[in-house]
């Protein structure tokens, strides 16, 4: 078998490729070396001048972030959740050929993925449904998402339709079909678009900034932008210094789903392939 021979395109992707990576790791790897150090210091260093663990202690110890950190933590587990439960019977009744009004409501879903009601209005209605002030609002929001929706549904077009018949003919109700086949089958696209749900709900500011006043329900994120720019910085213990706990505090927001990726990450590269190829 003929192997392709290298270009000098190959060795200049390969070359943009690593300093891409630089670009990328020698950051976190200064925030990560600077979280253990407890002298303060500026400048990129290989190792602490003083390791210890006092920032983080600080930080899983101090009510005025580890409270913030359980309401990620909650917001993340539940939206993930919720928002997975509506792709899913939202994708499946979709791919309901026999329905009346299937393409209307397909459309409609569409149409709402280039418009919507604006920022006001939908502050508005989330205040009449008495949702503003609750963690209702920010799990239940971004869990209506039209474009994992249409992914789901995709993917759910691409099972055989002989195995619905089949299923229909062994006396299956839709609901028995879709639990015990669907979803068995669907493990890629499931972890895919959970992993997407998931970076959504932690990483989310706009929605605590935009409905969320009590300081007691704010996520993690958002006390940590308090931490970064010193306006609500916890006391430090352990001789921790001020550096070390706003380093630690940002190693804490990125490391649940640095340790989550590599176990998900065979079932995610087959689910950016959703619906990419139809036969």
């Amino acid at each position: 078998m003929k192997t392709k021979k290298a270009t000098a395109f190959d060795y200049v992707l390969v070359v943009i490729f690593v300093l891409i990576c630089f670009i990328m790791i020698i950051p976190i790897y200064k925030v990560l070396i600077d979280s253990f150090d407890l002298r303060t210091a500026y400048g990129m260093k290989l190792f602490p001048e003083e390791f210890g663990l006092a920032g983080y202690q600080s930080v899983f110890t101090n009510p005025t972030l580890y409270r913030p950190f359980l309401v990620s933590c909650l917001t993340t587990v539940a939206g993930t959740f919720c928002g997975l439960a509506i792709s899913t019977l939202g994708a499946y009744v979709l791919i309901q050929w026999k329905m009346p009004g299937r393409n209307f409501f397909a459309n409609l879903l569409l149409f709402t993925m280039i418009f919507n009601g604006g920022m006001i209005p939908t502050y508005l209605v989330m205040r009449m449904l008495h949702l503003t002030n609750t963690l209702w609002v920010v799990i239940l929001l971004p869990a209506i998402n039209v474009y994992n929706l249409v992914l789901m549904r995709n993917f759910f077009e691409g099972i055989p339709a002989s195995l619905f018949e089949s299923a229909e003919m062994d006396g299956c109700s839709p609901m028995r079909i879709f639990f015990q086949i669907v979803l068995p089958l669907s493990k890629a696209a499931l972890t895919a678009i959970g992993l997407m749900f998931a970076v959504t709900y932690w990483n989310d500011y706009t929605n605590y900034k935009l409905y969320i006043t009590n300081e007691n329900l704010y996520n993690f994120q958002m006390k940590l932008r308090s931490v970064i720019m010193g306006s609500d910085l916890p006391t430090a213990v352990g001789g921790a210094t001020e550096n070390t706990v706003k380093n630690a505090a940002v190693i804490v927001a990125i490391l649940p789903f640095m340790i989550i990726y590599p176990f998900c990450q065979k079932y995610f590269i087959q689910g950016v392939n959703i619906g990419a190829v139809k036969e």
